[in-house]
């Protein structure tokens, strides 16, 4: 049996203590407490990042072992695989700190499964919707969740598609876009065959409604939503038949665009009727002074956290260029494009 390493840094309450050892209960584990305790090596292996936060949603002693990672290298987790259980004194910041943790561990070579973390709020009220699925208390549902979240980091394996189906959704203009000249750099290198490019037009893309749950069942048994139109003709079936998805995401404001927001609020029509946990997730960030980061922990949060997209080792391939064409004297980028084109094939390609 695989060994679990428990990163669980800092002060833990004895009820956060008791959700760990109750998930863990079943594997051998390493405990990480401080960066005394970190193995000469924590590549290729299970990880568990069990945090609990402070009233200000830090914790101290898990930045200094990121840190102390971060200095090996940005290899220093290559080829782990892990999840996340996080707990907050107050109804604040679990999901923040989960995307910043997940982006900096993915950036050292760690790759997540689809709904990677079970989150507990101040009086666990973030469980009072799993209470309409499951007859238990809220102190069971995170119980539940817990373990089932050890138990897919123990299962979760990487499978590999003889002629993966890849989708790349953009809503730039090719004239000015240094985001789309990053991504002329990374298809050079890429197969042709089985790369289909959508571009959401202006005019043609609807942001979700938000209708209430039985009526996105409804629309979802139906395979539509709504405001039909080409989300549901067209971007949500491709979305259904593709094997990786590459987000084309400049940074607007250091947030991802309002037409890709659109798409990605209105999948959840399609979530409801199919698992993402066999879809890869990949990235182009390119941003005009600063802040690809910021838009980074915002994809990995809707489409890894919350929609279940698997995520693969440095997932996005991000970049700073201001004036059009400006990302063609970025030096080194070409060798970058062809790095994560080649990462894109180790992947997903058999």
């Amino acid at each position: 049996m695989e060994t679990i390493y428990l990163i669980i840094p800092g002060t833990i309450s004895n009820s956060f203590a008791d959700i760990i050892k109750m998930a863990t209960k079943n594997y051998p584990s390493v405990i990480i407490k401080t960066i005394k305790d970190i193995p000469a090596d924590l590549r290729n292996k299970k990880i568990i990042f069990a945090i609990e936060l402070d009233k200000c949603g830090f914790n101290i002693s898990l930045f200094e072992i990121i840190l102390r990672l971060r200095g090996r290298g940005n290899d220093s987790l290559l080829g782990s695989r892990a999840v996340m259980i996080i707990q907050s004194p107050n109804e604040l910041f679990t999901k923040n700190m989960a995307q910043k943790i997940i982006f900096l561990a993915n950036q050292m070579g760690c790759r997540f499964p689809g709904n990677p973390i079970v989150e507990a709020t101040r009086n666990l009220n973030n469980f009072f919707t799993w209470q309409k699925t499951f007859d238990l208390s809220l102190a069971e549902i995170y119980q539940k969740q817990s373990k089932e979240l050890v138990s897919k980091l123990m299962m979760e394996n990487l499978i590999l598609i003889d002629t993966p189906k890849i989708l790349i959704l953009h809503s730039s203009s090719f004239k000015t876009s240094n985001t789309l000249m990053l991504w002329e750099m990374v298809k050079d290198n890429l197969t042709r065959g089985n790369l289909r490019e959508l571009h959401l037009e202006n005019g043609t893309i609807v942001d979700c409604r938000g209708c209430l749950y039985k009526t996105c069942i409804h629309y979802s048994e139906g395979k539509s939503c709504f405001y039909g139109g080409v989300i549901v003709n067209e971007i949500l079936p491709a979305i259904e038949d593709a094997d990786g998805i590459i987000w084309l995401c400049p940074n607007y404001n250091d947030a991802i665009s309002a037409k890709l927001m659109a798409v990605i609020n209105r999948m959840t029509v399609l979530y409801k009727r199919v698992k993402f946990w066999d879809k890869t997730l990949f990235s182009i960030i390119v941003s005009g002074n600063s802040g690809s980061d910021c838009v980074a922990e915002q994809l990995l949060g809707a489409l890894n956290i919350n929609k279940g997209f698997r995520l693969p080792p440095y997932f996005a391939l991000m970049a700073t260029a201001n004036d059009p064409g400006a990302i063609k004297k970025v030096q080194g980028i070409e060798k970058r494009a062809k790095e994560f084109a080649e990462n894109i094939i180790k992947e997903i390609k058999k």
